[in-house]
C-alpha cells in the first residue's frame, strides 16, 4: 500500500514539474505530458462529451488551453490530473453548447416563410449580387468572422479565443454583422423594385 502511494506521489509530482516546464514554453515537456495524460483526459472528455461532440477536437483544444495556462496551474489548490480534467470537462461543455447555438441559428433561418407557388422566380444571380456589395460594406474582421462561423463552423468559444475577445462580444459582432447585411440587402431590393415601378 505505502508503495502504491509513493508511486503516485512521484507520478504528481513529474506532472508537476512538466507543468511548470510547459509554463516556461518547454515544448518536449508539453509532448511528454501529453503522452502521459492523453489517456485519461480522452476518457474523460467521452464521459463529458454528447454524441454529437467530437472527443477529438475537444482534446485538441484543451491541450491548447493546457498550453496557454499552464502558468497559472496553482498545486496548492489542485493535482495536475484535477486541473487538466477540469479545462476537458469545461471545454466539452462549451463545445455542446456552441453546436446547440449553431443549431438554433440554423433553426431560425429554416423557419423562413417558403413563397407561393405562383411568387416570381426568385433571381440568384441578383441576390449574390446585393450579398457581395452588403459583405463588402462589412471591415475585413467582420468578414472573416461570419466566415470562420458559418462557413468553417467554429464555435463561439474557439472564435472568442482567436479574436482575444469575450464570447458575449463574439455573439454582439455576429448579431450585428447579420444585421447590417440584412438592412443592406432589403434596402437594395427595394431600391431594385422602386427603379423596376418607375420603369
Amino acid at each position: 500500500m505505502t508503495r502504491q502511494r509513493t508511486s503516485t506521489a512521484a507520478e504528481l509530482r513529474h506532472l508537476t514539474t512538466l507543468l511548470e516546464q510547459v509554463a516556461g514554453g518547454d515544448k518536449r515537456a508539453f509532448t511528454a505530458l501529453h503522452a502521459l495524460t492523453c489517456r485519461k483526459l480522452r476518457r474523460t472528455a467521452g464521459s463529458v462529451c454528447p454524441a454529437s461532440c467530437d472527443v477529438e477536437d475537444v482534446l485538441q483544444e484543451s491541450y491548447l488551453k493546457i498550453w496557454r495556462a499552464a502558468s497559472s496551474f496553482d498545486a496548492g489548490r489542485a493535482s495536475p490530473i484535477s486541473w487538466m480534467c477540469t479545462i476537458v470537462r469545461n471545454t466539452a461543455l462549451d463545445s455542446h453548447r456552441a453546436k446547440k447555438v449553431l443549431l438554433a441559428d440554423l433553426d431560425e433561418a429554416m423557419a423562413v416563410p417558403v413563397p407561393a407557388d405562383d411568387a416570381d422566380e426568385f433571381d440568384y444571380e441578383f441576390a449574390k449580387q446585393i450579398t457581395v456589395e452588403a459583405l463588402s460594406g462589412l471591415p475585413e474582421d467582420r468578414r472573416r468572422l461570419l466566415s470562420l462561423a458559418y462557413f468553417e463552423g467554429m464555435s463561439r468559444h474557439s472564435l472568442a479565443e482567436q479574436f482575444g475577445v469575450p464570447v458575449g462580444t463574439v455573439k454582439t459582432w455576429l448579431r450585428r454583422a447579420l444585421e447590417s447585411i440584412r438592412a443592406d440587402c432589403l434596402a437594395a431590393a427595394k431600391g431594385s423594385l422602386t427603379l423596376s415601378a418607375v420603369n
